[in-house]
């Protein structure tokens, strides 16, 4: 089977640097899948990209060694089994809050006997290998988000999960849910409290501590603090940033 490797990453105390897309085209995927990132994520939830554009998406990583993974819409089995199936190499599911939530999404991507996956791994197989099935359990990367008040108050239970690989923090809802402006990356002392705790209690259950950044600067702190799944950028942020770029230059001159 194809490694996969965050865990690879993980294993030797690395972060591995991760960038989002939003943007519902292939050939945007593979641009990005040749920069040299350790994973791409692929938004399903706020990104503009239904099931067949995530299709699509998935083979164009393929043709790296980027590792291939899916932001889901919400915790439904068929999405995240779709997800994988595909070839998603790990997935991440937004709004867990407890721990049965959390228990729910590890069965939903786990084959029994540690979980209730159903079985057609119609392009995953293609992807990682003709033995799939009897190792897919040990390697696709399963992250729930903690991004909700209530899920703070369950991190505990929800990071003592068997089979949860990695909790992700959303700052903007976090920060909404704690009273706070919605922002990534200079977020209000209540939540970059909240994220230290996160990475704390994550370390403390051996579990992987992931965060959404929107600025190489933050996201070296964020590792620093012991996050070892960053994003570092999405494509809808560094087209912009670019275009603002070389505008402001030209009109300037």
């Amino acid at each position: 089977m194809r490694e996969n490797l965050l865990r690879t990453l993980w294993t030797q105390g690395k972060p591995a640097l991760n960038g989002w897309l939003a943007m519902p085209d292939s050939f945007g995927a593979e641009l990005m899948a040749h920069q040299g990132f350790d994973a791409l994520t692929i938004d399903m939830q706020h990104g503009l990209i239904d099931g067949q554009r995530m299709i699509a998406m998935l083979q164009a990583i393929s043709s790296t060694a980027t590792v291939p993974l899916v932001r889901v819409p919400w915790l439904e089995p068929g999405v995240l089994m779709k997800a994988l199936d595909a070839g998603a190499y790990g997935v991440i599911c937004p709004m867990v809050s407890t721990r049965e939530e959390a228990q729910r999404l590890v069965s939903c991507t786990r084959y029994a006997p540690l979980g209730a996956r159903s079985f057609g791994p119609v392009r995953a197989s293609l992807y990682a290998g003709a033995d799939y099935a009897s190792r897919a359990n040990q390697t696709v990367a399963v992250f729930a988000m903690i991004e909700t008040a209530e899920a703070l108050d369950n991190l505990d239970a929800i990071l003592g999960v068997e089979g949860l690989d990695g909790v992700y923090v959303g700052p903007s809802d976090l920060s909404l849910a704690l009273g706070c402006r919605p922002v990534f990356d200079d977020v209000e002392p209540k939540v970059a409290q909240a994220i230290e705790h996160i990475v704390a209690r994550a370390q403390a259950h051996g579990v992987v501590a992931g965060v959404h950044c929107g600025r190489a600067d933050v996201a070296r702190a964020r590792v620093a603090l012991g996050y070892r799944f960053v994003t570092v950028c999405s494509d809808t942020r560094l087209l912009a940033a670019g275009a603002q770029d070389v505008l402001a230059a030209v009109r300037k001159a």
